[in-house]
């Protein structure tokens, strides 16, 4: 999740730009988050290669390129919160459905003030900075309603997520939602008086998950492909748990991270999901999980803020077949 990758992203999409690709290959862009991290450390472990697959991950923070990269075929699997996936400019039509749930956030995303704003309700008028359509703008809008207040009664500058620290230090910006490893780095390194936390997902358990979403014309043209990607996503959460020191040293250079920061935000920021609960999360075939319900709440909140223009149903939205087609042995 450091700057180093924000470069990168820029040319992501086009690196996919080249002929028809092999029915056993899977490209996907996702964020910087280590939440991710599982993809990277199944492909180093040799998982992928065993099940008869290739997966090709890039960086991509803007979530426009992932759009557009869907849109033209460039790309079969996306990452992101559920409430970024049903974000603008996605409508009933736009590629990716929803096919499994890798880790919900713990603590990962936030919103960081100083000694000044004992509350949201303190913010009223003031300025606070954030990338349009993050998780933490969702945790901020939800903190807001409490105290009878909307995102109207701030004035909201938009930033990239990767220069939270730079944006903190402008005393004119009272507050900032932001996300791991920024946030953390952000107050610590502040010299503002009383640089903290505000609030986190650690205060909203069950609205921040990371989906696993794939094109639907391949998921139907090969089934068994991300059968066996999602095993090995599920095997590696497994592995993560049993060695969780090799599994920091394995993630930590694909994110420019230390195997102890690593160590660090899985322990304060985010839980993997392993299979039992991702399924439960996704639902039997034809039922609903507890997916549905939390895709159906951030929906509306999404709504509400302008972050999305069109209510999606979440029966289109989730295809839970292919997930509770997975076993581990």
């Amino acid at each position: 999740m450091k700057k180093l990758h924000t470069a990168v992203s820029v040319f992501a999409v086009l690196a996919f730009a080249a002929p028809a690709h092999a029915d056993d290959n899977i490209r996907m862009l996702a964020p910087t988050w280590l939440g991710f991290a599982p993809v990277h450390v199944a492909n180093d472990l040799g998982c992928f290669s065993k099940e008869g697959i290739t997966v090709d991950y890039k960086f991509e923070d803007d979530r426009s390129n992932v759009i557009a990269a869907y849109a033209r075929g460039d790309i079969d699997v996306d990452m992101r919160t559920v409430g970024e996936h049903q974000g603008r400019p996605r409508d009933a039509e736009t590629p990716g459905v929803i096919i499994g749930v890798i880790d919900e956030s713990v603590g990962g995303d936030g919103v960081i003030a100083d000694a000044s704003v004992a509350s949201v309700a303190d913010l009223k008028g003031k300025t606070v900075a954030a990338e349009p359509n993050i998780p933490a703008r969702l945790l901020l809008q939800m903190e807001l309603k409490k105290s009878g207040l909307t995102f109207n009664d701030l004035q909201i500058k938009d930033i990239a997520t990767a220069d939270t620290a730079a944006v903190f230090s402008d005393d004119s910006i009272s507050a900032v939602a932001t996300y791991e490893p920024f946030m953390s780095q952000a107050v610590k390194n502040s010299t503002r008086q009383g640089a903290k936390v505000l609030l986190s997902s650690k205060d909203f358990p069950g609205i921040i998950i990371d989906v696993i979403t794939a094109r639907k014309e391949d998921l139907a043209a090969n089934p068994k492909k991300y059968q066996s990607f999602l095993k090995c996503i599920y095997s590696t959460i497994e592995f993560s748990k049993a060695d969780p020191q090799k599994y920091a040293e394995l993630a930590a250079p694909h994110f420019g991270l230390t195997p102890a920061d690593v160590t660090e935000i899985i322990n304060t920021s985010l839980a993997y999901l392993p299979l039992d609960e991702a399924k439960a999360y996704l639902g039997k075939p034809g039922e609903r999980g507890k997916l549905h319900d939390a895709f159906d709440t951030v929906m509306q909140l999404n709504l509400e803020n302008g972050a999305a223009d069109n209510k999606l149903d979440t029966n289109q939205q989730i295809d839970n077949a292919t997930i509770n087609a997975v076993e581990l042995k």
